[in-house]
């Protein structure tokens, strides 16, 4: 068992709750990453509902989390023949956290058409590119390497695209699954970084997951973008492939970028 599945573990502990614990090693600064408690999140649902993957996760998060114990409470809206629809609370404290709506199926009995209008692109290898923030207690736990906007993180100058593309794998080197592409949604740097630089902070306000496939073991190729800054709110689009060049999962979060005053 890897560190991802050991520290989103949860427990069932009343007829619609499940209880987990949010570790060390999965903070951006004192805060854990948004991904991260959602896949704590995620973790109940797949327990809570009868399919087991993860095939589109909303979440909104209302204030944020802290190390310790997490109650979430789960309702199942609808059960059908291929995809379970349920929402789920997150409480720390008696204070709600983070609300999440999502549609779970099997993944491995999806079938039909597949199409896209962007293949995918064609990165150096995973030693021929560079760390992201590593300074970070995040990256105990999740390894980054950019090959497009690391120079922000070596003092140089953000190029104004509004994008980071690179690998990202578990840094303990287990393989990823579904419910780890909720996490590793949120996993790159803000994009804003490559347009204001690193200043300030980038809070989420609302994130959304799309899975496509169960990942093949290795890293995963990501490349995450903005293309609009409007009065401090920015979006966030994310593309996730694996290692055999599947596209595994998409993501858009709405954030607001906070410059110091």
């Amino acid at each position: 068992m890897g560190q991802f599945e050991r520290e989103t573990a949860v427990e069932k502990v009343g007829a619609n709750r499940w209880r987990g614990e949010l570790c060390r090693g999965w903070r951006i600064g004192a805060v854990p990453n948004g991904g991260y408690v959602l896949a704590v999140v995620g973790r109940a649902l797949a327990e809570a509902l009868p399919h087991p993957d993860p095939l589109t996760v909303n979440a909104f998060y209302l204030a944020p989390t802290a190390l310790g114990p997490v109650d979430c409470d789960v309702e199942l809206l609808r059960e059908g023949g291929n995809t379970s629809q349920a929402s789920a609370r997150l409480y720390q404290e008696g204070e709600l956290k983070v609300l999440v709506t999502a549609a779970y199926t099997d993944l491995d009995r999806l079938e039909g058409p597949s199409w896209s209008a962007q293949p995918r692109p064609e990165y150096p290898a995973w030693e021929d590119c560079h760390g992201g923030n590593s300074k970070l207690e995040f990256a105990q736990r999740v390894a980054v390497r950019l090959c497009h906007g690391a120079g922000v993180f070596a003092g140089g100058q953000p190029s104004g695209g509004g994008e980071f593309r690179g690998w990202v794998a578990h840094g303990d080197g287990a393989d990823p699954d579904p419910l780890s592409l909720l996490m590793f949604a949120d996993a790159f740097p803000p994009p804003a970084f490559d347009v204001v630089g690193l200043v300030g902070w980038v809070p989420t306000v609302e994130l959304t997951v799309q899975v496509r496939a169960k990942p093949a073991p290795g890293p995963l190729q990501a490349r995450l973008f903005s293309r609009h800054l409007s009065r401090g709110v920015v979006e966030e689009d994310g593309e996730y492939w694996d290692s055999q060049g599947t596209l595994v999962a998409i993501s858009r979060q709405t954030a607001k970028v906070r410059l110091p005053r």
